[in-house]
């Protein structure tokens, strides 16, 4: 690799600078992407690899990135399992058919990449072919509790009560449907990193919705099955949302790198994870719509929470926001890099 910043921060060893890359880093906010989304659905993106793989690339090339991340959707492994999905107009993913019986987890079937989601490995291959060392690629799915409750609840939640319903009432069907969807993402990444991978991201997005000890109960368990399922492979990125209460019960359920959001300090939430795991965040998505001045006093906040320990990957506390000004990411990046030069 020409820049292993991120790698060698996944391990804990010493880097020249704090490496920074952004969730959603391919997105809405670049003309570029949007120039291709004027012409594509969103799906037709993810399954086109020559569309995926350019969108992929757009941000490593106008940012000094430290990894690309490959552009695609958590929802992806659905149609293989025979979930009906998909991406209504203005309204997000839709479920045509959610599951809510032990009949329906029943029918859930165990996905096989090369025949479900060939474009996406295909397009992992052509990224990595023309990222060529630069910087490494990261793959990433759902977590467990994640995607099963997108697909008991068929689309966005506030209160999940189809899938607090079901965990709650009968603890044989969740735990056999979270067993298969943990073998589903399993089998999911173990296919993008045999196709390219250099490290792997959860996305715990949907698990705050839980308190310590449901997500003990019902959610640690089976994202602990899929880290332990791919481990000694790459590095493995464990992030969520909303959890910043219970991190030490988080980074039970394992990872080489524990991902945090913008509400919980970094040196505290590290503190609460043990400095034996990298750790990975956390600026405020919304910072990135302040004056200039404003965002390069946060990231030399933020890295001095971080004490130049090895071991801090630098990342928004979730995804960029539709509207953020581009320079504004680049002065961040630039920022990163600039402070944090040993």
């Amino acid at each position: 690799m020409a820049n292993e910043t991120f790698l060698r921060a996944c391990r804990r060893q010493p880097a020249e600078y704090t490496p920074v890359w952004l969730m959603r880093q391919a997105g809405r906010y670049m003309k570029e992407y949007m120039a291709i989304r004027e012409r594509h659905t969103f799906l037709e993106m993810c399954k086109t690899p020559e569309l995926a793989c350019e969108v992929t690339l757009q941000p490593v090339k106008a940012f000094d990135l430290d990894a690309a991340i490959i552009f695609a959707d958590i929802l992806l492994p659905l149609e293989g399992m025979g979930i009906k999905l998909e991406f209504a107009k203005n309204e997000g993913p839709q479920i045509g058919n959610p599951v809510r019986t032990r009949k329906d987890i029943d029918a859930i079937r165990i996905i096989n990449p090369d025949e479900d989601v060939p474009y996406l490995l295909k397009a992992i291959g052509m990224v990595k072919a023309e990222l060529d060392g630069r910087v490494p690629l990261i793959g990433f799915s759902g977590a467990p509790f994640t995607l099963a409750s997108y697909i008991i609840e068929g689309e966005g939640s506030r209160n999940y009560i189809h899938t607090k319903s079901l965990m709650y009432g009968d603890g044989g069907a969740w735990k056999a449907f979270m067993e298969k969807i943990a073998d589903v993402i399993t089998v999911y990444l173990k296919a993008q990193i045999a196709a390219g991978a250099q490290a792997v991201q959860l996305f715990d997005s949907w698990v705050g919705c839980l308190g310590p000890d449901d997500y003990r109960e019902f959610a640690l368990p089976y994202t602990k099955r899929v880290i332990d399922g791919i481990k000694n492979t790459v590095p493995v990125i464990n992030f969520s949302t909303n959890t910043g209460t219970y991190l030490d019960v988080i980074g039970k359920a394992g990872g080489d790198v524990i991902g945090v959001d913008w509400r919980v300090r970094l040196d505290e939430a590290w503190k609460t994870v043990g400095h034996d795991t990298a750790i990975q965040g956390n600026l405020d998505p919304v910072v990135l719509f302040a004056p200039r001045q404003e965002i390069r006093r946060r990231v030399k906040e933020l890295l001095g929470m971080a004490g130049g320990r090895p071991g801090h990957i630098f990342n928004l506390g979730h995804g960029i926001i539709v509207g953020t000004p581009v320079d504004n990411v680049k002065a961040l990046v630039d920022s990163v890099h600039e402070f944090s030069r040993r």
